[in-house]
Formats: structure tokens, C-alpha cells, sequence
């Protein structure tokens, strides 16, 4: 089962059932959090450049913590890549910001 998201683009981001189990058991601590993840693609803090045309959607969770999600649009499709948590901020500021 698909479940979606929609982007500040417009775009429909899938989270597949595949991606959502690799993301469960790569980082344990998102188990739970697969509505936050959906959330963070459509109502992001921030959204910045990857690496190798990929976008990641920022939003903190608790203080100090953030809950990165990463995907790509592929024109009016795209999907979760995976998604973690961090508190290192600063290394993702370095990234070029695309909104807002």
C-alpha cells in the first residue's frame, strides 16, 4: 500500500511500503513516526538541495531535534528515499536552501 504526501510544489510523494520498512529498520527510533514523516514532506520548516538532485524536507520534532526526510520529484510523481533524525543541524546548513 501507497500512502502519499503532497510537496510545497504540488508534487505527490509516495512513501511505498518497501521504503517505509527499510526506513523502520535503519532507524528504529522512526517506527512510529510514519505520519510525522508524511507530515514533514507537506508542511516542512525548511526544504534543502541533496546532493544529486534529491530534496530534503526538514521539521524539528523536539527541541534541538530534527526529522529529515529525503525524496525526489520526478515532474508530477516522486517518493520517499528514506528519512532519519538528527541534531547535527549545522552539516545540513551547509546545504543550499530552496524554501523558504
Amino acid at each position: 500500500m501507497n500512502i502519499t504526501a503532497t510537496s510545497k510544489n504540488g508534487t505527490t510523494i509516495r512513501l511505498t511500503d518497501e521504503r517505509w520498512t527499510h526506513i523502520a529498520e535503519e532507524h528504529g527510533e522512526l517506527g512510529g513516526m510514519r505520519a510525522e514523516v508524511l507530515e514533514t514532506i507537506s508542511k516542512p520548516e525548511r526544504i534543502l538541495a541533496g546532493g544529486e538532485g534529491e530534496l530534503l524536507a526538514l521539521r524539528e520534532v523536539k527541541t534541538g531535534k530534527y526529522l529529515v526526510v529525503v525524496y525526489r520529484e520526478l515532474g508530477d510523481d516522486g517518493f520517499i528515499i528514506t528519512a532519519f533524525l538528527t541534531r547535527r543541524i549545522r552539516s545540513l546548513a551547509k546545504r543550499k536552501q530552496l524554501w523558504p
